[in-house]
């Protein structure tokens, strides 16, 4: 028993860097849209128990979606520097294990969302679907950081749904611009494996653009930053809402300038820094609909 210890600690050890508990800025960025749709639909402080199925959705799907990816690219990731240490690359764990571990956690996610109503429950099949094809989407097509932006946006229409019963239009705008935020800061990410995944013959947006990425990046940050001002104009929302997201713009024009050479490191840092933009833009719903 006690010769077993240390590989069940290993074991244990590669299931947390499979879901990636190890690195939560994955999480943030899928949570802080959910709770900015939160916060709007229900025009302040959402009711605690959808809040609590919200939060504790996103992480288990993200954990889930980081689990179907890792072992969508097992043929990729142990051909890339960044990836080639993650779990399933190295042969710490199975690709058995690692699929009963995604379909557990959907399911427990699923068991959170019947806890809502019809509409809520309906759409989150949509979702449950974009999270198992997303990480396929690679080996047929340069578009993959679009497709994640809907995965990662879907959050938005569910949270809709769970408090007002309805999407309406605004909630649609929003999504835009999580959409279009989404694609942009995951084209950094991908800028940082181009030309691993070049050389492996995977597919990305970054590979598509090619040295059109940067001149890519500013117009959906500026399409990100322009739908949220729509937004607080269809809402009537106050100045702290405009000044924080002013201040998310600042933070945009930081990555350009840390990575305007598309150094692997600084496109990385470029990527990371979206979890602060994410925080400014829900501290300016949380001021406005106080």
């Amino acid at each position: 028993m006690i010769r077993n210890a240390p590989e069940r600690t290993t074991k244990a050890s590669a299931y947390w860097q499979l879901i990636r508990g190890d690195r939560p800025v994955g999480t943030l960025l899928l949570l802080w849209p959910t709770l900015w749709a939160l916060w709007l639909a229900a025009e302040g402080f959402p009711p605690p128990e959808l809040l609590l199925i919200f939060v504790a959705g996103v992480w288990l799907t993200r954990s889930a979606g980081c689990i179907i990816n890792d072992y969508a690219d097992r043929w990729l990731d142990p051909q890339v520097e960044r990836t080639r240490q993650r779990p399933l690359a190295r042969g710490a764990l199975s690709g058995r294990e690692a699929l009963t571990a995604f379909v557990l956690m959907m399911l427990v996610a699923f068991g959170l969302v019947l806890l809502t109503n019809k509409l809520t429950i309906g759409l989150s099949l949509v979702g449950a679907v974009l999270a198992a094809t997303y990480p396929y989407l690679k080996r047929h097509t340069y578009f993959p950081q679009v497709y994640l932006g809907i995965a990662f946006g879907w959050g938005i229409p569910m949270a809709f749904a769970a408090v007002q019963g309805r999407i309406p239009q605004g909630a649609w705008l929003l999504f835009l611009a999580n959409l279009l935020w989404t694609t942009a800061y995951d084209t950094w990410y991908a800028m940082v494996d181009r030309e691993d995944d070049l050389k492996a013959g995977a597919k990305s947006l970054a590979i598509f653009l090619g040295d059109m990425d940067l001149l890519a990046i500013g117009l959906m940050q500026a399409g990100f930053l322009t739908s949220l001002a729509l937004l607080g104009q269809q809402y009537h929302f106050g100045l702290p809402y405009f000044i924080c997201v002013a201040m998310a713009g600042v933070v945009i024009l930081w990555q350009f300038k840390i990575a305007a050479l598309r150094h692997r490191e600084d496109c990385f840092r470029a990527f990371l820094s979206n979890q602060w933009v994410g925080l400014l833009v829900f501290i300016g719903f949380v001021l406005t609909l106080i």
